[in-house]
């Protein structure tokens, strides 16, 4: 008797939302087409097909005739379409609500592009926690995959993962299936032979046995160097497909939906909180992260029995990691609070689509390349939260209003204050620092800058620029050591404090633009991430104080500082009003350049001419460096946004910035990439004992057009409109 198995294939092919068109139809050209052309070359192999919804929004306006290309293979019964959270959020991130919602939406996306419901769905990241059947259950899906390191950390062996297994919570049921390691790195990265010869070696008389490989579509062309690969002079793909017919008397592909019908379930099981195994080593802290990562790989290249139990850290810790991320996630969770608590109609179905968007998974995490450092992309998370929670405050709660709450879950409260044209939130116990300023009627969140952080990846990048050398070979990107430009290394440079706006600097005298640019300005008082104390709260407006200390040349010496804040304008012209009062009440005369600092982001990198600051008539780019003395007014924005920012100073005084960039990886290599810049509105403070110093900060915002207003004339839901050439 031949031995056999059976191969389901299954690709998960993902655009962010917010991604640019030119880069999805770049990644269509490159991987999303050739894939389907090849499978009506290769009409007897059988695999799934996941599109987010972001990417089946793409193809539809853009690439109508694809859509029908996979009707016609699901039609014939060579594919089947995967669904999913439609706009790929992380899942167990998000309130059971929005699971469920996500869920749906997708599935009836799915129904009424392809005629069909999905029957498996696709989880971001394969981020798993063991709640998550019920929403999955309850949406009408029947299966997932996972890693085999899921089913590892559960007490299975490599042995056992043939096949898929029943998990269940609260009585609800989905059947899981398990990717093998071994499997995902040989495709495409192996040759032909490497894996129908891994594939041979696995299959049984019984011919029960079952390899999944579910991963990234994009890695068959779009990752680089894998097009020629895949499609060019090594045609990895065709080869493959025609060896999988060659040897169909013995290896047969299958889809996962045929599968689960008609095969019995290994067993029931119980997974752990998990994700892929890399995903465990990059939300470690750096040096945790190295060592975990040494220390993994040695065992699984010894052969080691206990590699299976290494699983380093847990995927929600990105939220401690990363202040932005939380920030972020927990902005998500305050508006669909808000969205919930609408009444139904078409304003609530917009919001939710807002919010839904805003869940986009890429930007609440950081792996080896992307995510939350991806700048346009985390504008345009936080624009769609923006323009929900703008929506749902219309209903809910209009005009301006101040409230305490713990906005960043840390068991401290910090503060809201909102208008009807901007939302200004304020981490009192962190130097009273804003860490959002969002301007409702362009959508667009001014202080979204990121802080400049060591990552494991940074060592790669030392060692790479010493080395000299670029590798071109066919590899997965998580192996690969590539820089797009020479001598990265000399550009890392780390924050010590938190990138929030409005921060209260007491800087040495003599210190330059060139070391406050590079973090490096000696600080003498201890107000930049210190607790102030909320003096007065009321409608639009927060007066926060705190007695601190400053260094004088004979020791520190006790200063309070009182910094309030207050809304202003009207939608399309908001203003934030900042005045600072400094108060000596110590026996030592400070001496210092007193300022307040601003993290600001305008979408200005790689030299964008969109882009720009402008002081008196000289304008110039927002990622370029520069300083200007005893000035009153600097300005700042970018045209394709349509916003403007104009700071006013009283008294005049000095002005210093500078681009904020981190060294961060992508697929394509190690890049510099503009989070934003910092601005810093100085004067030179002589005070004595007893005396008290005030300078005021104006901030006046000119926003061209407001989006809220032009949506809401012309906005349907996704996917209930399709045109005529893509129904099915």
């Amino acid at each position: 008797m031949t031995a056999r198995i059976s191969l389901a294939l299954t690709l998960h092919n993902h655009q962010p939302v917010g991604n640019f068109g030119w880069v999805i139809e770049e990644v269509y050209e490159k991987a999303y087409r050739p894939m389907v052309e090849a499978l009506e070359r290769h009409p007897a192999v059988r695999l799934g097909l996941h599109y987010t919804g972001p990417l089946l929004e793409w193809l539809v306006a853009e690439r109508p005739e694809l859509i029908d290309r996979l009707r016609t293979l699901q039609a014939r019964g060579q594919v089947e379409i995967l669904g999913g959270g439609l706009y790929e959020p992380v899942l167990a991130a998000l309130p059971v609500r929005d699971r469920l919602d996500q869920l749906t939406r997708m599935a009836d996306a799915v129904d009424e592009l392809f005629g069909r419901r999905p029957g498996g769905a696709w989880l971001a990241e394969r981020v798993w926690e063991p709640d998550l059947p019920a929403a999955l259950d309850a949406a009408g899906y029947r299966w997932t995959i996972l890693d085999d390191a899921h089913f590892l950390a559960a007490g299975l062996t490599e042995d056992e993962l043939w096949g898929h297994f029943v998990t269940e919570d609260q009585g609800r049921t989905v059947a899981v299936f398990g990717t093998p390691q071994a499997l995902r790195y040989r495709i495409p990265f192996g040759s032909v032979e490497d894996v129908i010869g891994w594939l041979r070696s696995q299959a049984t008389d019984a011919g029960d046995r079952l390899a999944v490989m579910g991963d990234d579509g994009e890695k068959f062309g779009a990752w680089p160097t894998t097009w020629e690969h895949c499609w060019g002079g090594i045609a990895w793909v065709d080869r493959f497909f025609e060896a999988l017919a060659a040897n169909a008397d013995w290896l047969a592909t299958a889809l996962p939906s045929a599968w689960v019908a008609g095969h019995r379930p290994r067993g029931r099981i119980y997974l752990p909180t998990a994700s892929y195994a890399e995903m465990g080593e990059w939300v470690l802290p750096p040096e945790d992260a190295r060592a975990f990562g040494e220390s993994l790989r040695q065992a699984r290249a010894e052969g080691a029995p206990h590699a299976r139990w290494l699983r380093g850290g847990f995927w929600r810790n990105f939220q401690v990691r990363y202040r932005e991320v939380n920030d972020l996630h927990k902005q998500m969770l305050r508006v669909s609070g808000k969205v919930a608590a609408m009444a139904d109609g078409a304003d609530r179905d917009r919001a939710r689509d807002h919010l839904h968007r805003g869940q986009s998974n890429d930007c609440y995490w950081h792996g080896l390349f992307g995510g939350v450092y991806i700048s346009h992309l985390r504008q345009a998370t936080l624009a769609h939260l923006v323009a929900a929670e703008d929506v749902a405050d219309a209903e809910l709660r209009p005009g301006a209003r101040a409230e305490t709450a713990d906005l960043d879950f840390d068991g401290l409260d910090d503060v809201l204050l909102a208008d009807e044209g901007q939302v200004v939130t304020v981490d009192v116990a962190e130097g009273a620092g804003i860490g959002g300023w969002d301007v409702r009627a362009a959508r667009h969140a001014l202080t979204a800058v990121m802080r400049r952080r060591p990552e494991a990846y940074h060592a790669r990048l030392v060692e790479h620029d010493a080395g000299g050398g670029t590798d071109n070979r066919a590899t997965s990107i998580h192996r690969a050591t590539r820089s797009k430009e020479p001598g990265l290394g000399l550009h890392l440079v780390h924050d010590p404090y938190e990138r929030r706006s409005g921060l209260v600097r007491f800087l040495h005298p003599d210190a330059t633009p060139r070391e406050f640019a590079a973090a490096a300005a000696l600080e003498l008082g201890d107000f930049i991430d210190g607790e102030f104390a909320i003096e007065d709260l009321r409608a639009g407006r927060l007066l926060v104080a705190r007695l601190g200390q400053v260094a004088a040349a004979d020791g520190p010496t006790a200063v309070l500082v009182e910094r309030a804040m207050t809304l202003g304008g009207s939608r399309l012209a908001p203003t934030l009003l900042v005045e600072l009062v400094v108060a000596n009440r110590g026996a030592r005369t400070v001496s210092a350049r007193v300022g307040l600092e601003w993290a600001i982001t305008m979408l200005g990198g790689g030299g964008n001419p969109a882009a720009w600051w402008q002081v008196d008539d000289r304008r110039m780019r927002h990622d370029e460096p520069g300083e200007a003395a005893g000035i009153a007014t600097i300005g700042q924005g970018n045209d394709h946004i349509g916003l403007a920012l104009t700071s006013t100073l009283d008294p005049a005084g000095d002005t210093w910035w500078a681009p904020i960039e981190t060294v961060s990886n992508s697929e394509a290599g190690f890049e510099r990439v503009y989070q934003g810049a910092v601005f810093l509105a100085s004067w030179r403070l002589e005070l004595p004992p007893g005396e008290r110093a005030a300078y005021r900060l104006e901030q006046r915002v000119a926003v061209r057009q407001d989006r809220a207003a032009e949506e809401a004339a012309g906005w349907w839901p996704p996917f209930r409109a399709i045109p005529e050439r893509v129904k099915p």
